[in-house]
């Protein structure tokens, strides 16, 4: 290399490095070394240097932040673990509640348990991914176990470093929270009000919207923000605690809410809850509680998680805010499975930074009991800072005010309305009523469902009401060609795109995205048809055990309940559901349109398998197959498949460039299995 040349790149490298660090400076620690002229020269310099030698341009320079033309959409992809959410605490008696589930769990007896509480963020969960180093991806929460890439939506957030300074090396996955900034909220706001947009309701929401933009020089206008809190993946190195984690991270130039604090016990949580229940009102973004953390990573281990929550944390919601407005109209909504539920229509009232013109309703029942009345002046609050209720009404009640009285009738079909002796909700019964085909196409066309991207609420209003679609089989008779020509109102006539248009090219992809759901497993069709009681778990559970739909619909109560956490009162809305001529027409119609009617797990073994009482940690990548696959494999001979290492881990398989893991597994001693080996297990007769 020449002089010169030698002389270029190390001047590139100075500069992205110093505008790095000015980043850092001012979007992380909100404490800038120099002017925004200088900073704007610095990085000038390297878009000139760049232009001129674009052979020289790399992935993590701070020129590619914003770069390319909007997507065309938003691919799902896989979470290294599932990102779980948090149980939640709204007083100092159930932190204590909480505290002594741990020490019992943990088995420390009366000896006190450190924690680490955080700020709780009011925004958007997201997934980074660093290789080596350098940023690769960037996902939202979405489901828990597969969300959505954001990957050019990320790069555009100064906060977020492109390149880690001195992180791990190998693949390692960072967890926080993309928020909007509150004065970068302001800003949009009476952006959106010169340009006469509807309002964002608050920055959560923002900031949401923001990141499933399709446009990144949208969304790096926007003026995103993030912190992290957490690390995953074989490449994170070993800690002892997790404060040396969000020490780690700070080092590594990622951001980290800087008020964190190390507690000895449960007193010193509860006296930073406190603490932070008036101070965060001055903090430049929304916090809507405190997240409390076990410090001891072995201790976290130890406590595992249940299904949906971490057994080592919880999420301290600070005491619900309160407002008070007028109750303008008691309405009602149809839903799915009939049911009317009332709820409130407020006059707009600003609570807890949202403003609020909605609130839920519970029941005739409830409304009677709080004698609620339209007009009246009413107060509400925003449960767990979140969803809004109105507790009581102001006497006294407006004058002329009379109590309110349930509906007789379907307010969407006029049918008669009915509600059974042990019930307190009322339903609509007629299966052709449009309020619940819609909110059951909704449903069906849901991710955890069909996951049909792209029928959303004004697509299922267009096919309804031109009557294209009459139930959930004529989804699988449309055309590519009928949904491309099909034109679509706005659902807010205050939005960017507020004139009808044609589907387009959009109609086609939805298309494609119906056709690929008929090869869905039969669970996601079970849970699909909306059957009352049968959640995700039971249609997963019914669909594996008896294979087909035919056989599932054709069972007698008493088969049904003998399947394992199938209840009485499952199989008898599965019974009920069977029983109905329409249902099996539907049912019928499904098959006929080609969807998928038999499962594709694995089949359950009355037999204790092979590996039965064993678990597995997978760690590393395996040349045969895909970790999926290794762990389908394992559980079909009855073994469990962890992912973290412990004592009662009975062995490690470790592929190419497996890391902490297997140095774990090594320092307790535990069995390694190579991917040669792991095949000689599964493949033993």
């Amino acid at each position: 290399m020449s002089t010169r040349a030698s002389d270029l790149t190390a001047r590139l490298l100075q500069l992205r490095d110093a505008i790095r660090h000015h980043e850092e400076r001012y979007y992380v620690h909100s404490d800038p070394e120099i002017s925004d002229a200088e900073f704007d020269a610095l990085l000038h310099e390297l878009e000139r240097l760049e232009a001129e030698h674009p052979d020289l341009v790399t992935p993590d320079s701070p020129t590619q932040r914003v770069a390319g033309h909007p997507t065309a959409g938003f691919t799902t992809v896989e979470h290294l673990t599932a990102m779980l959410s948090l149980d939640n605490a709204y007083s100092d008696d159930e932190l204590r509640a909480f505290d002594e589930r741990v020490r019992k769990a943990a088995a420390t007896g009366e000896a006190p348990v450190a924690y680490v509480a955080e700020l709780k963020i009011d925004g958007l969960s997201i997934a980074l991914t660093y290789e080596d180093g350098c940023l690769v991806r960037g996902a939202t929460r979405g489901d828990g176990s597969r969300g959505e890439d954001v990957t050019a939506n990320v790069r555009t957030i100064r906060a977020i470093p492109l390149r880690l300074r001195g992180g791990p090396g190998g693949r390692v996955e960072v967890r926080g929270e993309v928020y909007l900034p509150r004065a970068s909220f302001e800003r949009a706001n009476r952006e959106r009000e010169t340009a006469d947009l509807p309002l964002f309701a608050n920055p959560r929401n923002a900031a949401a919207g923001t990141m499933r933009n399709l446009d990144p020089a949208l969304v790096a206008r926007r003026g995103l923000s993030a912190f992290t809190y957490q690390l995953v993946g074989d490449a994170t190195p070993e800690r002892a605690h997790h404060a040396d984690t969000l020490r780690a991270l700070r080092d590594w130039g990622l951001p980290v809410e800087s008020h964190w604090r190390r507690c000895e016990d449960i007193d010193a949580v509860i006296a930073f809850c406190g603490e932070w229940a008036a101070a965060r009102r001055a903090l430049a973004f929304d916090t809507d509680g405190v997240v409390v953390k076990v410090d001891d990573l072995i201790v976290r281990e130890r406590l595992g998680s249940t299904a949906k929550f971490p057994r080592w944390a919880t999420a301290f919601k600070f005491p619900a805010e309160q407002a008070t407005t007028v109750l303008r109209q008691i309405a009602v909504n149809v839903g799915r499975t009939g049911a009317v539920t009332p709820y409130a229509v407020l006059a707009p009232v600003v609570l807890a930074g949202s403003t609020i013109s909605m609130a839920t309703l519970h029941n005739a029942e409830d409304i009677a009991r709080k004698d609620l009345r339209e007009g009246d002046r009413v107060l509400i609050e925003k449960g767990g800072d979140v969803i809004p209720k109105v507790v009581k009404p102001i006497l006294p009640h407006a004058a002329g005010s009379a109590p309110w009285q349930m509906p007789t009738v379907c307010p969407a079909c006029g049918s008669t309305l009915r509600r059974d002796d042990e019930e307190v909700v009322w339903r609509c019964e007629s299966t052709t009523c449009p309020a619940r085909l819609r909110r059951g196409l909704e449903h069906f066309a849901s991710r955890t469902a069909m996951n049909i991207e792209g029928l959303g609420e004004s697509l299922i209003d267009a096919l309804v009401g031109r009557q294209l679609v009459t139930d959930v089989a004529d989804l699988y008779r449309l055309t590519g060609e009928q949904l491309e020509q099909l034109v679509v109102a706005p659902r807010d006539p205050k939005s960017e795109r507020a004139r009808p248009r044609k589907l387009g090219k959009v109609g086609r992809n939805v298309a494609e995205q119906i056709e690929r759901s008929k090869q869905n497993d039969l669970s996601r069709l079970v849970y699909a048809l909306g059957i009352r009681h049968v959640g995700e778990k039971a249609a997963s559970t019914l669909a594996r055990q008896f294979r087909t739909m035919d056989r599932m619909l054709d069972a007698p109560v008493e088969i049904l309940t003998s399947v394992p956490e199938i209840g009485p009162v499952v199989a008898a809305a599965i019974r009920a559901f069977a029983d109905e001529p329409r249902n099996r027409r539907l049912v019928a119609d499904l098959t006929a349109g080609g969807v998928n009617m038999v499962s594709r797990a694995p089949e359950p073994s009355r037999e204790p398998g092979r590996l039965t009482g064993r678990t597995y940690v997978i760690t590393g990548t395996l040349a045969s197959m895909s970790r999926e696959a290794a762990t389908a494999a394992l559980e079909r001979l009855g073994a469990r498949v962890s992912g973290s290492v412990s004592r009662k881990t009975t062995a490690v398989i470790a592929g190419e460039e497996a890391g902490s893991k297997l140095e774990k597994a090594r320092q307790l001693g535990l069995e390694t299995l190579d991917e040669q080996a792991f095949l000689a297990l599964i493949m033993e007769t």
